[in-house]
């Protein structure tokens, strides 16, 4: 991969980051700021969040395929590149069947867009995948830097590695509540997770790691949202993130939930250094 992710980086949707944000997560040492909610083609506030800061990775997470014209995207990446050169990680993905209206073939659509991007000089080394079942992650190996995985479990990154192999790169997304109330916590928690439990490429995964009907029933049991959505001190949550590096993963992306992340993000970094 050209780009420099580091161990951890923070994940936050579009609409909720800013350059002033970007400079803070930089100076707490986080390596890469991943940019949620399928951005636009013109990959505008990347570049935004790269001219604020001197040295952290941006990248997307993910780029919607059905949103976003190939050719526009690798225009963008390339003026961003040319600017900000091993500093962006395009991330990409088919989405999801239940919202997107065109949505056929995801498989085949997802190969002719990295076709598409070969052709306009977008490098697989610049490039990952949001990958949850075994296809795509095996098609993140092939065709791009890795993967990028989201609303996963340690169990997935460990599957996710072997299918991947030892090469590429692995960046889980994980979801965190920094509070010690079990029950606000939990609350924060599923006011975030339970609008995917609707979503069936996300319950089909977590059912291959034993979380059953009961679980995935909106908005999700206990045991479901304890595990996707960590919650405790920094010190405890630290374990679950590191649980993620254990079973394989090169990087983390931390999503600090709750309307002002930084003291989230502030008690994980000293948690975690």
């Amino acid at each position: 991969m050209t780009a420099t992710l580091g161990k951890l980086g923070i994940w936050r949707i579009s609409t909720a980051l800013d350059p002033e944000l970007a400079i803070e997560v930089e100076k707490l040492g986080y390596g890469t700021i991943w940019i949620g909610g399928s951005p636009p083609a013109d990959l505008a506030l990347a570049e935004r969040l790269l001219d604020a800061t001197d040295s952290i990775t941006v990248a997307t997470g993910i780029v919607n395929i059905w949103n976003s014209a190939p050719q526009a995207v690798a225009a963008s990446y390339q003026r961003i590149v040319a600017k900000h050169p091993d500093r962006f990680v395009l991330g990409i993905g088919a989405g999801h069947r239940e919202i997107t209206d065109t949505y056929t073939r995801p498989y085949q659509a997802l190969v002719d867009y990295l076709d598409q991007l070969d052709a306009a000089g977008v490098p697989k080394t610049d490039r990952v995948l949001a990958a949850l079942g075994p296809k795509v992650l095996e098609l993140a190996g092939d065709r791009a830097a890795g993967a990028h995985p989201y609303l996963t479990v340690p169990a997935h990154t460990r599957r996710a590695r072997e299918i991947l192999g030892a090469a590429p790169l692995l960046a889980p997304e994980q979801k965190v509540v920094v509070d010690t109330d079990q029950n606000r916590a939990r609350a924060t928690g599923r006011a975030s997770v339970g609008m995917y439990l609707n979503l069936n490429n996300y319950t089909r995964n977590l059912r291959r790691f034993d979380f059953t009907d009961d679980d995935l029933a909106p908005p999700g049991s206990d045991r479901l949202i304890d595990a996707v959505a960590l919650h405790g001190t920094a010190a405890e949550i630290a374990e679950g993130i590191n649980a993620h590096l254990d079973a394989g993963a090169n990087h983390v992306s931390i999503q600090a939930l709750g309307d002002d992340p930084l003291p989230s993000y502030r008690a994980l970094a000293e948690a975690l250094r």
